[in-house]
């Protein structure tokens, strides 16, 4: 096995694991993560708790399981919604250009001249803590960089024989979009989302840190985090645990994009990285 695909073999597995923990949580957790035992706080590792206990005595280990649940549903949710309103942005700035071009394109270069963090934590800040804000938030800065490389894509297909002979045929714009033009970028922009999908991990987990996230007592990565500061000294492992696991789950997202990008065409690697940044512009 080549060293790319053992590479991708890795990120499939830790996906693969944090997707199946996230799902079966309420069977393999051990403890409920938001019950209190005020007898047993910060306890060491052992069989009654894994990874033992923190400040409240909650089990680490089944907050960590139940943590999958909310941070990797949001950004499941919010790169549903994002790859929607990007694919359909760009598409139709690229397909149709002219006046709707440059519209689409000056609201794109608007939130892209911001760094994409920062907007989504004024955005948040603004709506109130709370999950529905955090996707909310990553939804209205995230789909402008999916929206400019969409675009290029569309630019280089509109051009194309297939696309030209369509049109000569008779063809409505809608049926030569849905039929021809969606089919030849929904690959790269599958591999674009498996990508940012870690990117967004730690957006999610960055948010949750500084208040604005999934509130107390919901067993979130980033608000696991948050709550661990004081104990960073005295008890590290409480920061560790969350950080590992948002570590791991970056890496396996980006592991298996980098994979998928290789495999449905080793030749874009170098465009697809270029395209990519060119979309993200100065964030």
């Amino acid at each position: 096995m080549h060293r790319p695909d053992r590479l991708a073999t890795i990120g499939l597995t830790l996906v693969t694991v944090f997707a199946l923990g996230a799902l079966a949580a309420p069977i393999i957790a051990t403890h409920d993560p938001t019950a209190i035992d005020a007898a047993r706080q910060l306890e060491e590792p052992g069989w009654a708790h894994l990874l033992g206990t923190d400040n409240l005595g909650r089990d680490i280990y089944s907050r960590l399981v139940y943590g999958s649940r909310w941070s990797l549903g949001t950004v499941a949710i919010s790169t549903a919604l994002i790859m929607s309103i990007g694919v359909a942005v760009g598409t139709a700035a690229g397909y149709f250009g002219g006046l709707i071009d440059e519209i689409l394109m000056r609201v794109v270069d608007v939130l892209l001249a911001f760094p994409s963090l920062l907007l989504a934590l004024a955005i948040a800040g603004m709506i109130g803590p709370g999950i529905t804000s955090v996707i909310a938030a990553l939804v209205s800065v995230w789909w402008a960089s999916y929206a400019r490389i969409v675009r290029g894509l569309v630019l280089a297909l509109r051009e194309r024989e297939f696309i030209t002979a369509a049109r000569g045929l008779g063809a409505r714009d809608s049926d030569i979009v849905l039929r021809h033009v969606l089919p030849n970028i929904l690959a790269p922009v599958a591999v674009l989302a498996t990508v940012e999908m870690g990117e967004l991990i730690l957006a999610v987990a960055a948010l949750g840190f500084l208040g604005l996230g999934a509130q107390p007592p919901v067993p979130e990565w980033g608000t696991m985090v948050n709550d661990a500061r004081p104990f960073l000294l005295s008890t590290p492992r409480l920061m560790i645990y969350p950080g590992l696991a948002i570590a791991l789950a970056v890496i396996g997202f980006n592991l298996l994009g980098d994979g998928l990008r290789d495999r449905l065409d080793p030749r874009t690697r170098r465009g697809f990285h270029s395209l990519r940044a060119f979309g993200r512009g100065s964030t």
